[in-house]
């Protein structure tokens, strides 16, 4: 099981501007983990995602899938153990259907024929998008373009699933259909969101980015605990965790 877990080792990005995404960020997932990623908007949280299947190259540092080092000669055998959901779906639909989408990543795995319906079949059904899979992506709605893209992912069978803001775009039911589908997931999950309630309830461990660097790394009932910490971080408890004001007889002052 090597092959699932992900370590990053003093990590750095610096776009040609000089800004410092990323700064000395190490880390080490192991196999089965279901770990979220979180900071405000800026901290360096897409940048992250996008280094662990070679979206973007670092400037230092270096990321292992396994016993496999990051590099342009194993992006290949890296795309097909990390599957990368991508916080617009647009920057991942490009085929004249949906089926056509889906079916993309199966058959560069040079599947064919019944393989590749099947394939697309259980991902399309996973994410309840059967009906969509004769239509042209550009005719769906945000929530549905979500849905495939998870799709494409699924269809590749990957042993790490990493989610950039998986739930954003979609309605209350589509987004329990997701976590369902998330919770289901055996494999070695990562990814970010601001939805911190989807965060708490399935995983139990998160990273805190600020800045570019990791400023916190445990079990996420604790840093969810932390006052001090979400605030310097410019975070919130997710609703699960903040008092009730009618329950607790506290009001609400009006601003006048």
């Amino acid at each position: 099981m090597s092959h699932h877990i992900v370590e990053v080792q003093h990590l750095q990005h610096v776009y040609p501007d000089g800004t410092i995404a990323i700064n000395d960020v190490s880390f080490r997932i192991t196999h089965g983990e279901s770990v979220a990623i979180i900071g405000a908007n800026g901290a360096g949280k897409s940048t992250l995602l996008q280094h662990l299947n070679g979206c973007l190259e670092a400037t230092s540092g270096q990321i292992r899938i396994g016993d496999t080092r990051l590099s342009k000669g194993t992006l290949p055998d890296i795309r097909r153990t990390v599957g990368m959901v991508f916080q617009y779906p647009d920057d991942q639909l490009f085929m004249p259907t949906v089926f056509e989408d889906v079916a993309f990543g199966p058959l560069n795995l040079g599947l064919s024929g019944s393989d590749v319906e099947q394939r697309v079949a259980d991902a399309l059904e996973r994410v309840g998008a059967g009906h969509l899979r004769a239509k042209p992506p550009y005719h769906l709605s945000g929530g549905e373009k979500k849905r495939v893209a998870i799709a494409t992912v699924l269809a590749m069978s990957p042993d790490i699933l990493v989610m950039d803001e998986p739930t954003s775009g979609l309605d209350p039911f589509a987004r329990r259909q997701l976590m369902v589908l998330l919770r289901e997931f055996q494999h070695t999950k990562i990814f970010t969101s601001h939805d911190l309630d989807m965060v708490l309830e399935l995983c139990p461990r998160t990273i805190i980015l600020r800045d570019g660097a990791v400023v916190a790394d445990g079990p996420t009932a604790a840093l969810f605990r932390d006052d001090a910490l979400l605030a310097s971080c410019r975070l919130e408890k997710p609703f699960a965790m903040q008092e009730c004001p009618v329950c607790t007889g506290k009001t609400v002052q009006k601003k006048p």
